[in-house]
């Protein structure tokens, strides 16, 4: 059985920034991914695919993006990213490793891996809030003749020149892929949507990234946060309703931290085609027939594909759902520097502005509160 000090599980941003900054603490952690590359799920992403948060708040922690990266950082920038600074000399990388199950046996932690156990008394678990694939099982659908997918298998529109396509969700992927679609050279598209969406934009007037507002208003008072964003709903996105997107009620940062989902962002070029009418927005799903989808207002569509854009599973359950640190949606019962148990850490299991710089920010705090407990107790350390 191989040991280590600490163990990272997920090579992603909320992964790489964890190890990096145990590595800057002079621990050198072994950081282990079920891909065979770093960031794996960015490098599988749509490819117009770009972060919602800008460059100078979106990198590694203390190591800013290379000259030259967009202000919005592209998929592909943001993987070479990671893959640049996971392949730092202070850290052990290993992939295309499966963690199957941890227990805790004799003091430390034991990982069951398709390349064998490892041990190790500190672990960190950023394996991803949107790590597998979901797909609602509506009536009918294993009779429907048309392709059904998931947006993560979604790359770029040339496969749907022509088609006629429904995609499903009411989130940022979903907004920016039936977009994809229609100026694509779909024959026609839609989006179901369920809930109306927040609808933010990515760029302020003069291109400056909002995440720079939107994070500090984050952590200010609800009913100024939401005041703000009421103000810039208005005029930067304007009323959608004639476009069957109307403004939710309640605030934008109520909503948000209530329900743990982001606001939709976007930008501008997806509000003007709501507004040209280049897709229609419909109700969602009900069920499914041969040739047909049925919408819960009675509509009837035939789309030759449905994406679906219907979110993900946490996945953690085979891995530590029998340790009790999970609540009953699956997700951590303590993230960040708190342990939701001894040794055991989930990092990035949030929904909220500028996720990438939080958890940036955080892992150097974790880090510090794992060196101070393996000072404290030599004995477990291999």
């Amino acid at each position: 059985m191989r040991e280590h000090q600490v163990v990272v599980i997920g090579a992603g941003p909320s992964g790489v920034a964890a190890a990096l900054s145990l590595s800057d603490r002079g621990i050198r952690p072994l950081l282990i991914d079920r891909a065979d590359h770093v960031g794996s799920s960015w490098k599988g992403r749509y490819d117009r695919l770009k972060l919602n948060t800008g460059r100078q708040t979106s990198h590694m922690p203390n190591r800013p993006f290379p000259k030259g990266t967009a202000i919005f950082p592209t998929r592909d920038q943001v993987v070479a990213h990671l893959d640049h600074h996971a392949h730092e000399d202070g850290l052990d990388l290993m992939l295309s490793t499966c963690v199957a199950r941890i227990d805790k046996i004799a003091g430390n932690w034991v990982l069951a891996t398709s390349s064998g156990d490892i041990s190790a008394p500190q672990i960190v678990v950023a394996t991803g809030y949107e790590h597998t694939p979901k797909i609602p099982e509506w009536p009918g659908m294993s009779t429907y003749r048309g392709t059904v997918l998931h947006s993560a298998t979604y790359r770029n529109p040339k496969p749907y020149s022509g088609k006629r396509v429904l995609v499903v969700g009411a989130g940022s992927s979903a907004m920016e892929i039936v977009h994809d679609v229609a100026t694509g050279g779909a024959a026609q598209a839609w989006l179901a949507v369920r809930t109306p969406p927040h609808i933010l934009l990515r760029a302020l007037p003069g291109g400056f990234p909002s995440d720079y507002i939107a994070n500090p208003l984050y952590d200010a008072p609800l009913w100024l946060a939401d005041a703000v964003s009421r103000v810039a709903l208005r005029v930067d996105v304007g009323d959608l309703s004639e476009f069957g997107l109307p403004t939710p009620s309640e605030g934008v940062f109520a909503r948000g931290k209530r329900l743990g989902r982001a606001p939709v962002i976007v930008d501008r070029e997806v509000i003007h085609a709501i507004r040209a009418r280049r897709f229609e927005v419909v109700p969602t799903i009900e069920s499914f027939s041969e040739d047909a989808v049925q919408l819960i207002d009675g509509q009837h569509l035939q789309p030759d594909v449905v994406i679906c854009a219907t979110g993900y599973h946490r996945g953690l359950e085979p891995m530590v759902g029998h340790l009790g640190v999970l609540d009953e949606h699956g997700l951590p019962c303590a993230t960040g520097p708190v342990a939701a148990a001894p040794g055991l850490r989930f990092v990035g299991f949030l929904s909220r502005p500028g996720l990438i710089s939080f958890v940036a920010k955080q892992s150097v705090q974790v880090a510090k509160d794992i060196a101070d407990e393996l000072d404290r107790a030599p004995s477990l350390t291999p």
